[in-house]
């Protein structure tokens, strides 16, 4: 396999890396910041019976986890033909 190839191989790979910590911390921040506003508010009961929970966060984390496997696989990917390519 030529240079060029194994190297935008794992260079792709490393953009899915930092792509899926970006949504991991995303998710992070947008948890924290819904779960304060809810201990803010002075009945939370109340709270949850009139608004729905929110799934965002947890779907950037899902989200994030899946694009650092794959990068992951995309870097050994790209290590692999560069040592036996």
């Amino acid at each position: 396999m030529p240079e060029r190839e194994w190297l935008v191989l794992m260079g792709m790979g490393g953009v899915f890396i930092l792509l899926g910590l970006g949504a991991l911390l995303w998710g992070r921040s947008e948890e924290k910041s819904y779960y304060n506003a809810l201990s803010s508010r002075p009945d939370v009961r109340e709270f949850f019976e009139h608004s729905p929970l929110r799934p965002e966060p947890r779907a950037l984390k899902i989200g994030g986890w899946i694009a650092v496997v794959i990068g992951a696989l995309m870097v050994l990917m790209g290590g692999a033909f560069w040592l036996w390519g």
